[in-house]
């Protein structure tokens, strides 16, 4: 839909004549602009909608303004035919038709009575079609806004509905049902949120546009996908859940039987630290042996709980516990082997000892010093000291580094070998 051109003096026969063709392209536009509009399928659906809201107070408006742009249409018609009309006298018209055509193609000729306001309007037929643009673009913003996001979101909801369907089968085969399971109440949530979103978006569509920012043609923007969004988000949250509430009905025999060695394990190696307790108070002396914690019994019912889950087939309450036990066994695992190097650190401490002063008596033979009274002496004090029981790490430690020190001293010959304690 376009605009004729300016107002000017008394118009040439030329001059009318393209305006009448310019003209009667203008009414060929107009009329097939209102005419793809009155059958444009948003302007139908709007018409057998049960509106609401913003949506429902627009498309008053706009059916009103739809009724005004036919009633400017027909007045723009008559009053074109009449300066047709009146150009069809003669061939060459005369100073007077010129006149009288200018005045109705530039003057305010086109009286249209019947508006909204109930008063006459009058309008030039370049002002006509203007404002009929203005109206036309307002009314299709209207029927194409509408229409966009009834084509794009009741069809997602629907596609987003029926994967919430299956998933919600999924569930209930695996016993994830609203009032047992957290995603039971986010299904039900989801479902809520769905319907209404949908009841919402067909009854108020205009609600669910986002414009396009410094856009003014019709349609400008996007529909607002944001409720949606979350909504299938969510679904997808709850999809993977339950797919792993279903991996634990798969695969959840292998996972007791793999919790059950774990726990085995942590137990013989907190009954071999109680056994090494006991040899450590036994050999070593003035040494603080920590005390090795009970088998882990709290676990060990857990794991029961979740047998009788399995067998029971309630998958949605054995996944969280099967996560929670599996880690809490691997805990337990390595506080067990982290007791029983505590424990048995003093007989660490002595094998290293033990291996120390042999192998600088190693060493004082290859040199040929395993003779020397004093290393033999300060070797037989050490030895004692580590394979007697109790051993005191202690003063073990200090004989060692005597027979080391004196070792060094023979070895590196810088004089006689230190005779003092």
């Amino acid at each position: 839909m376009g605009v004729t051109g300016p107002p000017g003096p008394v118009m040439d026969r030329d001059e009318v004549d393209r305006a009448l063709a310019r003209l009667g392209a203008e009414h060929k536009a107009v009329e097939d602009s209102l005419l793809a509009l009155q059958d444009h399928a948003g302007r139908r659906l709007l018409e057998g909608a049960e509106l609401t809201g913003t949506t429902k107070d627009r498309w008053a408006g706009t059916e009103q303004t739809i009724t005004l742009l036919w009633t400017y249409f027909d007045a723009y018609t008559e009053a074109l035919d009449e300066v047709r009309e009146v150009r069809a006298r003669r061939r060459w018209p005369g100073r007077e038709e010129l006149a009288e055509l200018t005045e109705r193609l530039r003057g305010e000729s086109v009286t249209v009575s019947g508006t909204p306001s109930k008063l006459a309007e009058r309008f030039t037929l370049e002002r006509l079609v203007e404002r009929m643009n203005e109206l036309y673009a307002s009314s299709l913003d209207m029927v194409v806004t509408a229409d966009a996001v009834w084509s794009a979101l009741p069809a997602r909801i629907d596609l987003l509905a029926a994967e919430l369907r299956r998933t919600r089968s999924l569930a209930h085969s695996v016993g994830v049902r609203p009032g047992e399971h957290p995603a039971g109440d986010d299904l039900e949530s989801i479902t809520h949120e769905l319907t209404t979103l949908r009841s919402q978006v067909v009854t108020d569509p205009l609600a669910f546009w986002r414009p396009a920012l410094g856009s003014s043609a019709p349609g400008g923007g996007r529909p607002d996908t944001d409720r949606y969004d979350r909504a299938a988000r969510a679904l997808e949250d709850v999809r993977r859940e339950i797919e792993a509430v279903l991996q634990v009905r798969q695969d959840s025999e292998a996972r007791l039987l793999r919790l059950r060695d774990v726990l085995s394990r942590a137990d013989r190696t907190l009954t071999e630290a109680r056994a090494a307790r006991g040899e450590v108070l036994a050999k070593i002396a003035a040494s603080e042996v920590p005390v090795v914690n009970g088998p882990p019994t709290v676990l060990q019912e857990r794991l029961a709980a979740a047998a009788d889950h399995r067998r029971h087939a309630r998958w949605h309450r054995l996944s969280p516990l099967l996560e929670a036990l599996e880690q809490e066994a691997e805990e337990e695992l390595l506080r067990a082997r982290e007791q029983l190097t505590a424990v048995t650190a003093p007989l660490a401490v002595r094998a290293e000892l033990r291996g120390r002063l042999d192998a600088y008596r190693a060493k004082v033979a290859r040199h040929g010093l395993a003779e020397d009274p004093l290393l033999i002496e300060r070797y037989d004090v050490a030895r004692r000291m580590l394979w007697s029981a109790p051993c005191d790490l202690r003063a073990a430690e200090q004989a060692v580094l005597r027979y080391q020190r004196a070792a060094a001293e023979a070895l590196s010959g810088a004089g006689p070998v230190d005779r003092g304690p």
